[in-house]
């Protein structure tokens, strides 16, 4: 499984959308959540990284991705990965 963190705060609605389709794909909790508004150093982190401070911002293995969307787009993708090969093949697959 890839290592997922979401840098998020829970009144943004766009921090929603991708957080619906966490618990839609049931990979909710295989997430590590960190609000910015909680975790200020978090924030410098996501500033340093992107150069951005807006959320959401999923890491993806260490890489992050912007856009609720996109970010909501590749959960599903993922999601689906997962169930169609398993974790373990999908592992193996370097997806």
């Amino acid at each position: 499984m890839k290592k997922l963190e979401l840098y998020y705060f829970p009144q943004c609605p766009y921090c929603q959308i991708v957080m619906s389709a966490l618990r839609v794909t049931g990979l909710e909790n295989s997430v590590e959540y960190y609000d910015i508004h909680d975790e200020p150093q978090r924030k410098e982190k996501l500033i340093k990284d992107t150069g951005r401070s807006t959320v959401p911002c999923m890491y993806i293995d260490g890489k992050p991705m912007h856009e609720s969307k996109d970010i909501a787009a590749w959960i599903h993708d993922y999601a689906k990965s997962i169930q169609d090969t398993g974790p373990n093949k999908e592992e193996s697959r370097g997806n």
